[in-house]
């Protein structure tokens, strides 16, 4: 999952941290956060292993394979943002109250952000990025980022065209796939307090 999905599924201020900064951290470094950021990294590194598993993300990485091969998984999770945000965006100022609240609560945890994740915050705010996922450019400009950041990406591959062109049927993969993921969530984490 992308950014979205990730602070989306987490379920207190550290979670949050952890969740969004799991990707930019050695696994044995996980044990220098406290306990909460913790549970984040694990719930972050949970959610990647559903999602890579899940039946649903298998057919949707189909429509991108032809183009990226090895890169279509990182094409599904931005596609699956842009259908997140728009579920989350039926109520606007209330999706927009929580993008402003995610970039808050990391500013707050600051201290706890790696340096490249926190260069990377720095742009995620100033263009808005979560709540922008809802529109067309922000998932343009999202894939365009990941070709950019890829090795082996040619920056002319037409992967939008092709997010555009199977909209609704990768719509229908996330509308299957997301509430299980959601329900995945809720009992992982459940879990996880129950252990402490």
């Amino acid at each position: 999952m992308n950014y979205l999905a990730h602070a989306y599924l987490s379920y207190s201020d550290g979670q949050l941290v952890g969740n969004m900064i799991a990707d930019f951290i050695r696994n044995r470094e996980r044990f220098l956060y406290p306990g909460e950021i913790q549970k984040g990294i694990a719930l972050h590194r949970a959610i990647d292993t559903f999602t890579d598993g899940h039946p649903e993300i298998h057919e949707a990485k189909k429509i991108f394979s032809p183009l990226v091969r090895l890169y279509a998984g990182a094409f599904v999770d931005v596609s699956f943002d842009f259908f997140l945000a728009n579920q989350l965006a039926e109520n606007q100022e209330d999706f927009k109250k929580f993008t402003e609240k995610v970039y808050q609560k990391l500013w707050i945890n600051e201290s706890f952000l790696p340096e490249n994740f926190r260069k990377m915050l720095v742009s995620m705010e100033k263009d808005n990025w979560l709540f922008n996922y809802q529109n067309d450019w922000g998932i343009g400009y999202s894939m365009q980022n990941v070709k950019r950041k890829a090795k082996y990406l040619d920056e002319e591959i037409p992967v939008f065209e092709a997010f555009l062109k199977h909209r609704s049927q990768i719509k229908t993969h996330f509308n299957n796939f997301f509430p299980e993921l959601e329900a995945y969530c809720r009992n992982f984490v459940e879990n996880l307090e129950l252990l402490e």
